[in-house]
């Protein structure tokens, strides 16, 4: 036998057995860096949260010190109600958006459930007309299933809302409008209503039940129609003027019944101060929002919303 021949066999054998070696080991390196590369982005992301948290923090704080010694409210919602405010320092080290929206600005979406609730009527039959016009008006697939939902969930159930929504499960309400389009989610998924989707809820209803009566000043032109059965081409005519009459007067001007309604709607003498505001803002150059209401000069409800 020829023993040179035989060493070389070996000799190969050898050296692919250290080439496959070598080829493991560069793997698992590869891998075990990818995997510390994709904790480090995670741990550089945690803390440029807790970075915007802080920050968000410190700007929630002055803004609520800036409403409580504000004041004229009214002013000062008003004017926050319109448009977006931008505000930022002179040396623009930090700048932010802030915007407001009236919380009770629709039907108190609860007002379902107060059928057999004593002095409670007109605040159950405004709602309920609300409801079956825009079950109509959308032809939804089934208007009586949606409404059942609805019901169980003001009435405690809380059956369709996802328990990571902790806030939501501390009363037998529905408290926001995420608590609200959960459940119509859920309908659209079980009756497969694709219609469901094209309701601009807002304009119509509120999600606060706080709300004991509508900020009528601030309400949707199709809300207004509705509740005074007034044309709605008038309405946003109305609505959209720069300088115009009160609510009072333009559904008395225009042949609406004010005072069916009147026990559900502000004066409009009284503003009611039951807001909804949102702060954007850059922190190390991303993008970050907190939420939070401000109702009867308390500040409660933060919430803040990480980037994405």
């Amino acid at each position: 036998m020829d023993k040179t021949n035989l060493c070389y066999v070996y000799g190969t054998r050898r050296s692919g057995f250290a080439l496959i070696i070598t080829l493991s080991v560069l793997a698992v390196l590869i891998a075990l860096t990818t995997v510390l590369l994709s904790y480090f982005d995670e741990v550089r992301q945690d803390a440029s949260n807790t970075e915007a948290l802080i920050q968000a923090d410190v700007y929630y704080t002055d803004i609520i010190g800036i409403f409580k010694r504000f004041k004229n409210k009214k002013t000062l919602f008003s004017t926050l109600y319109q448009f977006p405010v931008p505000l930022h320092s002179d040396d623009n080290r930090f700048a932010m958006t802030l915007y407001c929206q009236p919380l009770a600005k629709g039907i108190n979406i609860n007002w379902l459930g107060y059928e057999n609730r004593a002095n409670a009527s007109a605040a159950y039959s405004s709602a309920q007309m609300i409801f079956d016009t825009l079950a109509q008006e959308y032809n939804f697939q089934d208007a009586g299933r949606l409404q059942e939902m609805l019901m169980e969930e003001i009435g405690g159930k809380e059956k369709y809302v996802s328990k990571e929504y902790s806030r939501l499960r501390q009363k037998n309400a529905i408290i926001s409008y995420k608590q609200f389009a959960q459940i119509v989610s859920r309908y659209q998924l079980e009756v497969d209503d694709s219609k469901i989707s094209r309701v601009p809820w807002k304009k119509y209803f509120s999600f606060s039940p706080t709300a004991k009566v509508i900020d009528i000043e601030y309400s949707s032109a199709e809300l207004i129609a509705l509740l005074f059965d007034i044309d709605l081409v008038t309405v946003r005519e109305w609505h959209g003027a720069l300088v115009k009459d009160s609510v009072q007067t333009f559904v008395q001007n225009n042949g609406g019944d004010y005072s069916q309604r009147k026990n559900i709607i502000t004066d409009n003498k009284v503003f009611l101060e039951e807001s909804e505001c949102s702060v954007s803002y850059l922190s190390a150059g991303q993008q970050y929002r907190f939420n939070f209401e401000y109702i009867q000069g308390e500040a409660k409800h933060f919430e803040f919303y990480e980037k994405h």
